[in-house]
C-alpha cells in the first residue's frame, strides 16, 4: 500500500487560473489569495466565528482541547535514526515543535532525557517563517546527515535543506531545494535521487514531478543526471534507494494512475522493468519480491485472489520464473490492512470484520511459515511496526480503541513477549461508555458494519444526540482509535458517536474499495444512509438528533448526504471537501484522482459524475439541514475553491450555511495545536447547538406574507 498512500499525501503546488464562465458564476473564488477573494473569506469567517463562539461553553472547550493537545502526558512516539531514537514534539511551550532524540535506555524510563536537535519555534522566529515540520530523511548507516523538510503554514509543498545532526545546523553549502512537492532519497553521501519541479514542462498534468534525476553534490540542479522521464499524462515519476546491508539497490517507479504503477530496478545495463500487474504494488525485501494484488491474477494457470500478498525469489523473478508463495489470502470477512518487515520476518496486520489481528510470515529455504505473535491482545486497534527494520526483529506495539487510551509496548519476534513502556492517561471519563459493533444492509443488500460508542444505559427513545462519521474512499479503512477531543467534546456530554465502514474504504480489501469506484460511487452514499436508517430503526437517534461529519473525500460524502438525503440529518460538518466534480481535475491535485472518481471531460463519465457533484445538485426549493463548511487557504491538495463555491451557491439559494477558512493549516486544517483546538471546538459546538435546536419548517406557500414577517434572517446574511 506504500505507493497509493504516498500519492494521496503528495499533492501539487500549482493553483487554478480561473477564467470567466457563465456556467459557473462563483469560479472567481478559485483564485487562492487574491485580495477580493480573501476579503470574501474573512467576511464569512467573522460571521461564523461570531455566531458559534458565543455559545456557552465554547471557550472552556477550546481551552480544554488545547490543554489536551499540549499535554506533556502524551506518548512520545519515536523512530530509530542512527544510534538514537528521535521524536517530534509539540506542547504549550513549543507550539511549532521540537525535533529531539534520546537513547533506548533513557526512553524506557518514565522521564526520558531528551536532547533537542531543532527548535522549530526558534528557527521560525530567526528566519521569519511560519515553519511546519514535515520530517527528516537521514543517510544510512550513521544517519547524521539529513534532508529536513519544512512547510510554510502546513501546505504539502515544502523546502528541503541538508542538516548535520552532530553540529545541529543546516549546511550553507549542502543540498537544498526550494518550495515544491519534491521527493528525495539518499543514494550516497554525495548524491541524491530527486523528483521535483525542474522548470517548465517538468510536471505531469496532475502536478507531480514527471522527471527524476541523480543530483551530485556541489553541482547545479540543472546538471543532474536524468534517471527516468515520464509523460505528462502519467501521474508521477520517482525513485528511492534501499540501503539494506547486502541488498542495496535503486528502484524507480512510474505511477500511471492513482491505482496503477510500474517498477524498475536500476542495473549496470540500465533500468529493468519488474514484471507485475500495473494495479499491483510491489516491494523488494532482501532476496524476495513482495506483491500485493488489487485484482485477480492468473499465473501459470493458477489464480491468485485480489487482496492477496504474494512472495517470490527476486533472482528467479528477473529470469521470468515465478515461484510464488501466498503469504495471505483474503476471504469474505478478512483483508490485509498492511504489512511491514523486520530483519528476518514479515509482519502482517489483517482485519476480520474490521477487527485487527497480527501474523508473522517467515521465509525458510524452500517455503514460508505463518504464525501468530505471542502476547498480542485480541481486542482494540492493533498497530505494529519494526523498531529497526534492517538490524533486529524487535517491534513496537500500540493498542487502543474508542474509549481505551493507547498503550505502547516493545517486543521481539521469536523472543520476549511485548512489555508495556508507555501509556496514555485517560483524557475523558469513559466509565459508563461502551463500544459495540453492528451490521445493517445497504440498498442492494450488502452487509455494512459500523461501530457505536455510547453510554451503557443509553435510552432507546430516538432522542440521543448522535454524530455519524464516514469516509468511504481510496481504500482507507476506518479503525477504532482513541480521540481525546471527541471524548471531551462529545461523549462526556452524553453524545453518541458512530463510525460507518462503508464501501469505497479498505475494510474488506480492494474489492470493498472497487465496489464504490466511479459510476458505482452511489453505493458508498447508500451505505452511509443505511447506517443512519438503522440507527433510527434501533431508536438510538432520529433525523432531528443526528449530525454528520467528514473531510476531504469524506467532505464529498458530506456534500452528497446534504443534497441527496437532506431529510436524514439535522446538521453537517463538511471539512476540506471536494464538491465541484466538474472542475475538480483542474484544481490542484484533482487530476490524480480520476482513477477514483472518473473524468468529467469525458461526456459519458460526466453523466454519472454530475449525479454526485454536490455543487451542481443544489435545489433552492428543497429544505436542507444546516451546514458548516471549513477549509484552509494553504490546502494545496484539495483546492479551497470547492468549499468557497459551495458556500457561495448555498448563500444564493438562501440556505443555512456557516463557512470558516483557516488562512494556514494545509489539508490537515490547522498548523499548530491552538488552531487545531479552535477548529475542533468550532465543529463540535456547531453540531451540539444544532442538535438541540428545532429545525426550521419549510416555508408555507399559502401565506408567504406571514413567512416574511416571522422567519428570522439567515445567519449568513
Amino acid at each position: 500500500m506504500f505507493l497509493s498512500t504516498f500519492l494521496f499525501v503528495f499533492g501539487t503546488i500549482s493553483q487554478a487560473e480561473p477564467e470567466n464562465s457563465s456556467e459557473d458564476p462563483h469560479q472567481w473564488l478559485e483564485t487562492i489569495d487574491e485580495k477580493k477573494v480573501l476579503d470574501w473569506v474573512r467576511e464569512r469567517n467573522q460571521r461564523s466565528v461570531a455566531d458559534i463562539t458565543k455559545e456557552e461553553g465554547f471557550t472552556d472547550l477550546q481551552d480544554r482541547l488545547q490543554s489536551i493537545f499540549d499535554s506533556k502526558d502524551r506518548i512520545p512516539y519515536v523512530s530509530k535514526t542512527g544510534k538514537f531514537f528521535y521524536n517530534f514534539w509539540k506542547d504549550g511551550d513549543h507550539p511549532r515543535g521540537l525535533w529531539r532524540r534520546t537513547t533506548m535506555k533513557s526512553y524506557q524510563t518514565d522521564n526520558p532525557s531528551w536532547e533537542t536537535i531543532i527548535d522549530l519555534d526558534a528557527l521560525a522566529t530567526e528566519e521569519k517563517e511560519n515553519w511546519v515540520w514535515h520530517g527528516a530523511n537521514c543517510l544510512p548507516p550513521k544517519q547524521t546527515r539529513c534532508i529536513v523538510s519544512l512547510s510554510r503554514g502546513g501546505a504539502d509543498a515544502d523546502v528541503k535543506r541538508e542538516f548535520d545532526v552532530q553540529k545541529k545546523q543546516f549546511l550553507t553549502d549542502g543540498f537544498s531545494l526550494p518550495e515544491a512537492k519534491s521527493r528525495v532519497s539518499w543514494l550516497d553521501r554525495n548524491h541524491l535521487l530527486v523528483g521535483t519541479d525542474f522548470g517548465e514542462g517538468s510536471l505531469t498534468e496532475s502536478g507531480y514531478p514527471r522527471i527524476t534525476k541523480i543530483w551530485k553534490r556541489g553541482t547545479p540542479l540543472s546538471d543532474a543526471e536524468l534517471l527516468m522521464e515520464g509523460s505528462t499524462t502519467d501521474m508521477s515519476v520517482g525513485a528511492y534507494h534501499s540501503h539494506t546491508p547486502g541488498h542495496k539497490r535503486t528502484l524507480v517507479y512510474k505511477t500511471l494512475t492513482f491505482y496503477t504503477n510500474q517498477l524498475f530496478l536500476k542495473t549496470r545495463k540500465g533500468l529493468v522493468q519488474l514484471d507485475k500487474q500495473d494495479s499491483a504494488n510491489m516491494q523488494l525485501w532482501k532476496k524476495h519480491i513482495l506483491l500485493e494484488l488489487r485484482e485477480d491474477w492468473i499465473v501459470d494457470g493458477k489464480t491468485y485472489t485480489a487482496g492477496s500478498l504474494l512472495a517470490a525469489p527476486l533472482k528467479n523473478w528477473l529470469k521470468g520464473k515465478k515461484d510464488i508463495s501466498v503469504l495471505f489470502k483474503p476471504d469474505e470477512k478478512t483483508s490485509l490492512s498492511y504489512f511491514s518487515t523486520t530483519k528476518d520476518h514479515i509482519i502482517l496486520s489483517t482485519l476480520e470484520d474490521v477487527k485487527s489481528k497480527i501474523w508473522v510470515a517467515t521465509p525458510h529455504r524452500k517455503e514460508w511459515t505463518r504464525s501468530e505473535i505471542a502476547g498480542i491482545p485480541q481486542f482494540g486497534r492493533i498497530s505494529i511496526y519494526p523498531v529497526d527494520a534492517t538490524k533486529s526483529n524487535d517491534y513496537w506495539l500500540r493498542v487502543q480503541d474508542y474509549i481505551t487510551p493507547a498503550t505502547l509496548s516493545i517486543g521481539s519476534i521469536g523472543g520476549k513477549a511485548p512489555t508495556k513502556l508507555k501509556s496514555l492517561p485517560p483524557f475523558f471519563d469513559a466509565n459508563n461508555l461502551e463500544v459495540s459493533q453492528h451490521f445493517t444492509e445497504s440498498k442492494d443488500g450488502t452487509r455494512i458494519p459500523y461501530f457505536q460508542v455510547s453510554r451503557k444505559d443509553i435510552s432507546k427513545d430516538g432522542n440521543n444526540p448522535t454524530l455519524l462519521y464516514g469516509y468511504g474512499g481510496f481504500e482507507i479503512a476506518l479503525l477504532p482509535y482513541y480521540s481525546a477531543s471527541l471524548g471531551a467534546a462529545w461523549l462526556e456530554k452524553g453524545g453518541v458517536y458512530v463510525v460507518a465502514n462503508i464501501r469505497g474504504g479498505g475494510e474488506y480489501g480492494p474489492k470493498w474499495h472497487q465496489a464504490a469506484l466511479k459510476e458505482k460511487r452511489h453505493k458508498a452514499y447508500e451505505d452511509f444512509a443505511a447506517v443512519a436508517e438503522n440507527l433510527f430503526e434501533r431508536n438510538i437517534t432520529s433525523p432531528s438528533k443526528i449530525g454528520i461529519k467528514g473531510g476531504s473525500n469524506g467532505g464529498l460524502l458530506m456534500g452528497n448526504m446534504y443534497t441527496t438525503y437532506p431529510d436524514h440529518w439535522r446538521a453537517i460538518v463538511c471539512q476540506v471537501p471536494l464538491l465541484d466534480m466538474k472542475r475538480y481535475t483542474k484544481l490542484l491535485a484533482g487530476a490524480s484522482w480520476v482513477g477514483e472518481y472518473g473524468d468529467p471531460d469525458i461526456p459519458e463519465q460526466w453523466e454519472y459524475l454530475k449525479k454526485y457533484s454536490p455543487y451542481h445538485n443544489i435545489d433552492a426549493t428543497k429544505d436542507y439541514p444546516t451546514i458548516l463548511i471549513t477549509t484552509s487557504t494553504r490546502d494545496d491538495r484539495v483546492h479551497p475553491g470547492h468549499a468557497r463555491k459551495m458556500a457561495a451557491a448555498l448563500e444564493v439559494a438562501d440556505k443555512d450555511v456557516f463557512y470558516y477558512e483557516n488562512i494556514e493549516g494545509g489539508h490537515g486544517g490547522s498548523a499548530n495545536n491552538k488552531q487545531a483546538a479552535f477548529m475542533s471546538s468550532l465543529a463540535y459546538t456547531f453540531l451540539w447547538k444544532q442538535l438541540h435546536t428545532p429545525r426550521k419548517e419549510a416555508p408555507k406557500e399559502e401565506n408567504p406574507e406571514e413567512q416574511r414577517q416571522e422567519t428570522p434572517p439567515k445567519k449568513t446574511e
